[in-house]
């Protein structure tokens, strides 16, 4: 499975930006489709995941903001941001995985910086 994650940028506070997941290989076993983001010096932490069925779970800071979707037929997952923060700054990382607790297959990174 692979991963290929783009969409990243500079933009101002309140901005939008719209990730994009591409993922090829064999992928029809992966249940969890999510992002993931890290700051510098900080932890890898969920920002919004999505299941097969469709269900969404998302990170507390990011609610009402975010948006996960997928589009199965191309292989293809999204994030939307908007109202975009400064904190929002950091690497964002897509990952699929079989089961919750699997350590699945990372996307190589994309970074979103948010200026004030």
């Amino acid at each position: 499975v692979q991963l290929q994650a783009s969409g990243g940028g500079l933009v101002q506070a309140g901005g939008s930006l719209r990730l994009s997941c591409v993922a090829s290989g064999r992928i029809s076993s992966m249940n969890y489709m999510g992002w993931y983001r890290q700051a510098p010096g900080k932890e890898r932490d969920m920002v919004a995941r999505i299941t097969r069925g469709g269900s969404r779970n998302y990170a507390d800071s990011v609610k009402g903001r975010f948006t996960i979707s997928r589009d199965n037929a191309k292989n293809t997952m999204y994030l939307q941001m908007n109202s975009l923060k400064p904190e929002d700054t950091a690497v964002y990382y897509c990952n699929v995985r079989p089961e919750m607790d699997d350590y699945g297959y990372w996307g190589q990174g994309t970074l979103v910086t948010v200026s004030s």
